[in-house]
């Protein structure tokens, strides 16, 4: 890259950072409004880029991982579970809250165990941490894979789903299609399965 070519992208940089600067909203404070283990409420008083200024609600839940349990015959490890919220049947991957102070990753080796009975033999491949409600809630979403698992015993958590399956990665995209698979940490996951089974 030639000095003139370096300086350009540097300007384009500060240009952009600027840019940024001037599209970010600001906080000028924040008021507790609700609080328990599960959900944290509070009013922010803040101020868009063109200058309106007005109270706007967030809400914090706490972090949670979730693995994708792949086998040899390209199959994927689901549950079938019933959201109360949402009035909702829906296949979803282990998964669960990150404890405070718990490695994200641990807590998915800890929920795998927990929930399936089924222990990790390998380690966890961390393929994203994504916000699923970004505009108004934070909750940090860890999602991982694993490929190699073993049967350990039987499930300790008996509330998390009416039954489970080992299913073929071809028909997951039927499942998406046919709204059996809603929670967006398993269709980040899955997605993300068959996007780099494709390349592959």
């Amino acid at each position: 890259m030639s000095v003139q070519e370096q300086a350009s992208e540097q300007t384009t940089e500060t240009e952009r950072s600027a840019a940024e600067k001037a599209s970010e909203w600001q906080v000028f404070g924040e008021e507790g409004i609700y609080e328990n283990r599960w959900v944290t409420v509070t009013k922010a008083d803040i101020q868009t880029p063109d200058g309106t200024r007005f109270q706007h609600h967030k809400v914090y839940l706490p972090p949670a991982a979730m693995v994708a349990m792949v086998d040899e015959e390209e199959r994927v490890f689901l549950m079938w579970r019933h959201r109360f919220v949402s009035d909702t049947w829906n296949w979803e991957l282990p998964g669960g809250v990150v404890d405070e102070g718990e490695d994200p990753g641990a807590a998915a080796a800890r929920e795998v165990i927990e929930e399936t009975g089924y222990r990790t033999t390998r380690p966890l491949e961390h393929v994203v941490t994504f916000e699923p409600m970004i505009g108004t809630v934070t909750s940090p979403h860890y999602v991982y894979v694993a490929r190699g698992v073993e049967k350990a015993g039987e499930p300790t958590e008996k509330n998390e789903s009416a039954h489970s399956e080992w299913v073929p990665l071809d028909e997951v995209p039927g499942l998406i299609a046919s709204g059996k698979i809603r929670n967006s940490g398993t269709l980040v996951a899955v997605l993300h399965l068959l996007a780099t089974r494709t390349q592959s």
